[in-house]
């Protein structure tokens, strides 16, 4: 059974019971990404590292010419 023949049955049940309808396939996946960069950020302070431009950093030192 695809994505969206499973939505459509659990929009008809929902209707026939008189429920919210279950939100469509693909509507929360911005949601889904920035609760997973929260998380991410989260850890990240927990264990003492910082939290933003540590990729940037990185760069700088691997392409900044040796002294």
């Amino acid at each position: 059974m695809s994505i969206t023949q499973q939505y459509l049955l659990d929009t008809y049940r929902a209707q026939r019971l008189g429920v919210p309808a279950p939100p469509a396939p693909g509507s929360q996946d911005w949601q889904v990404v920035r609760e997973w960069r929260e998380q991410r950020e989260f850890r990240a302070v927990l264990a003492g590292r910082p939290v933003h431009g540590r990729i940037r950093r990185l760069l700088a030192r691997l392409l900044r010419p040796a002294r």
